[in-house]
């Protein structure tokens, strides 16, 4: 027995420890999470290990992302982390695949192939489809996530536990046009102007067309008339601005000077224009216009105007944010951003003066035009590209500066534009390890173990287990049933996919499915006999492709409709009586016959679920007839009991209902056994045989 391997069996147990070698397991990232759960499953004595990752290493991965160094930069990581963490244990086998999880030959039956898989991902989507193919696949899947010092690992096994989609997910926070282009209240309103208006209106494509098609929907909408108006009106004004950074014959200094035409037009001229539209600024304060020269020279005064017409001056360049800028940079106060990124190196969280913002705008913006000049037909925002970093920085820190916006500094627009969720170490580092634990209660099948596990930021309970909780009945992912055809797309219809998933017997009818290579493809359960969905929809994703009142895609090759490997054919019960069926669309086996069959059907054919219909809420009980006494009489057999409590009834005024109890017959009978009794109204008199010794309580 190896030194390498002796804690682990203690741990784990000779049994567990020695399955551990041929369990295959599929790793899907190999970021933050990723590389720290690559190196503790290696440890830890798996020895079979699929780790995929589309992704390359960045400069900024290296302070989390332990596997790499500043040589790997730029090479995929999935060979990367590979190759690092192979020396960790020898015996172990990493197949390292630099490539997307969602490219076609990752289908259901490739994820079939695996034991567990774990999932490293920082990606909605891909987290999504990962999630679907485990289900499809029946395979054990164990999710993760961070965010800061926060970080959640989630056990997911068929028809045992929710799945990744059972708990709806937030959807991206939008912002209205107008909000972004005319009237912006926040910081993260200027930078997304900056990141997704100003750069690929200036160094993008040229989307007039595009633009206004943007606006007509805003106006669809209902938002302002008049800004989208004015709105129509900047779009246009952006075209001598881009020839001017396009231009082949221009030099340094009218790259400066196309900077120049680019500020003046954005923060003077466009705020101008607003400032006409007076209703607009009837219930928000008004934007302050830019003026390029006076902010050069350290003269220019942003004298804001709030609501109630009170105007608060506000300096630059000199005041506030100098005063750290000096302590930064031993005294010095020099405006040419570019001189101190390369001399003082100062660090990206320092707050920045509006002279500052200025020069790195047009820095920025000269870089970004020698880019043009070169070849590069349109640029695009990239948090990792340092020229548009800077312009999206100093652009959206000089349209908070007219409108009163706090600013913000490189580091913090770089988050809010990359859509960086903040990333440490130490948390990646627990939630790889809790990825494990449940991942060895998913091979051991101790279900009642499983937790879902979080990582909180309080220090009096860090963690938090949770008990897995059951499929939610309405998950439109894990309580679909999943069948799997294997077929060549270019010679099988919808038709026959359909028809022969469903069991119809004119599913072989000329097509080559029927009973191929002893599949169940002729619909031995007799023609329309079979229990199952009468009507039925077909969608590939969100794409109808078929109803039924609409069959023209059915004589149709899946190839001609885009369903090839690796999607899904959604059969849907138009009466929602049963389940929907997903059929995932494989490929022919390798040794299939050239002259074999082109659609080989699943055996068993899926028998989807009737869907439990909601229960009707209990009508409340018809009021008893009057008695004609209120003297209890004995029990008898006669005497029905309620199965559940009755509807709670509105208050009435006794008599206004000819009949109706202003109580029901089991509170009654309840009051009676306590002593009381309920009389309808006011002038009902007790009977004589009753104890004459009576309270009456109003």
């Amino acid at each position: 027995m190896s030194g390498r391997s002796l804690h682990a069996k203690a741990i784990l147990g000779q049994e567990l420890y020695g399955r551990l070698s041929h369990t295959k397991v599929l790793l899907v990232g190999a970021g933050g999470i990723g590389c720290e759960l690559l190196k503790n499953i290696v440890l830890t004595g798996f020895g079979d290990i699929t780790l995929l990752d589309l992704d390359t290493i960045d400069l900024s991965n290296l302070n989390r992302q332990f596997l790499f160094r500043k040589k790997d930069v730029k090479q995929s990581k999935a060979m990367v982390a590979s190759r690092t963490a192979s020396a960790f244990n020898p015996n172990v086998k990493i197949t390292p695949i630099h490539a997307n999880i969602k490219e076609p030959q990752f289908d259901v039956a490739w994820f079939r192939g695996f034991d567990i898989v774990l999932n490293a991902l920082d990606n909605l989507d891909a987290r999504r489809h990962v999630n679907k193919m485990c289900m499809a696949a029946n395979v054990p899947l164990v999710e993760s996530g961070t965010a800061g010092y926060l970080g959640q690992v989630q056990p997911i096994l068929k028809d045992r536990a929710e799945c990744f989609d059972c708990i709806p997910k937030p959807t991206p926070k939008t912002f209205p046009v107008c909000t972004i282009r005319s009237t912006p209240s926040q910081p993260i309103h200027c930078i997304v102007w900056a990141k997704s208006y100003l750069i690929p209106q200036l160094f993008g494509e040229d989307e007039d067309a595009d633009a206004g098609g943007e606006l007509d929907e805003a106006e669809k909408q209902g938002e302002n008339s008049a800004e989208i108006a004015t709105l129509r009106k900047e779009a246009q004004a952006f075209k001598s601005v881009r020839a001017a950074l396009r231009s082949t014959s221009a030099d340094a200094s009218s790259s400066s000077s196309a900077a120049k035409q680019a500020f003046d037009k954005v923060f003077h001229s466009d705020v101008l224009n607003l400032l006409s539209m007076g209703d607009m600024w009837r219930s928000r304060a008004p934007p302050t216009p830019l003026d390029f020269d006076a902010i050069r020279a350290g003269t220019f005064v942003l004298a804001r105007k709030s609501k109630n017409g009170a105007v608060a001056p506000q300096t630059n360049g000199t005041t506030g944010s100098s005063v750290a800028e000096k302590q930064l940079n031993g005294g010095s106060t020099s405006a040419s951003v570019s001189a101190e990124a390369n001399g003082a190196k100062l660090k990206d969280q320092r707050a920045l003066t509006l002279q500052d913002n200025l020069e790195l705008f047009v820095a920025s913006a000269e870089r970004l035009a020698v880019r043009l000049r070169a070849g590069e037909e349109t640029i695009s925002f990239d948090k990792d590209d340092e020229d548009t970093l800077d312009f999206v920085t100093a652009a959206a820190n000089l349209r908070s500066a007219a409108y009163g916006i706090p600013g913000k500094s490189r580091w913090e627009v770089k988050e809010m534009a990359g859509n960086i969720i903040p990333a440490i170490a130490t948390t990646n580092a627990i939630i790889a390890g809790l990825i494990v634990l449940q991942a060895l209660h998913l091979l051991r099948r101790s279900y009642s173990a499983l937790r879902n596990v979080h990582v909180q930021f309080k220090p009096s309970m860090p963690l938090s287990a949770i008990t897995m909780c059951a499929p939610s009945p309405s998950c439109g992912v894990c309580r679909d049933t999943y069948a799997e055809v294997r077929c060549d797309p270019a010679r099988v219809t919808l038709r026959q996919v359909v028809d022969g998933v469903l069991g119809r017997g004119a599913a072989g009818a000329g097509s080559a499915s029927g009973g191929g290579e002893g599949e169940d493809g002729s619909g031995a359960d007799g023609e329309g006999e079979r229990d199952g969905p009468a009507e039925v929809s077909v969608y590939e994703d969100k794409r109808v492709l078929s109803d039924p009142d609409w069959d023209d895609n059915d004589g149709r090759t899946l190839e001609s409709l885009n369903v090839t490997r690796g999607k899904f054919l959604s059969i849907v019960d138009e009466d929602g009586e049963f389940a929907t069926i997903q059929v995932a669309i494989g490929a022919l086996p390798p040794n299939h016959p050239l002259d074999g069959p082109a659609l080989i059907l699943p055996s068993p054919l899926p028998a989807p679920p009737r869907r439990e219909k909601p229960r009707p809420a209990t009508p409340p009980p018809a009021p008893p007839p009057a008695l004609a006494g209120k003297k209890r009489s004995a029990p008898d057999d006669d005497i029905q009991e309620l199965d559940a409590p009755s509807a709670k009834r509105s208050r009435t005024d006794a008599g206004t209902a000819s009949g109706a109890l202003p109580f029901t017959p089991s509170k009654k009978r309840r009051l009676e056994e306590d002593g009381l009794i309920m009389l309808e109204n006011e002038g009902e008199k007790i009977e004589e045989d009753r104890d004459p010794d009576v309270i009456e309580i109003d």
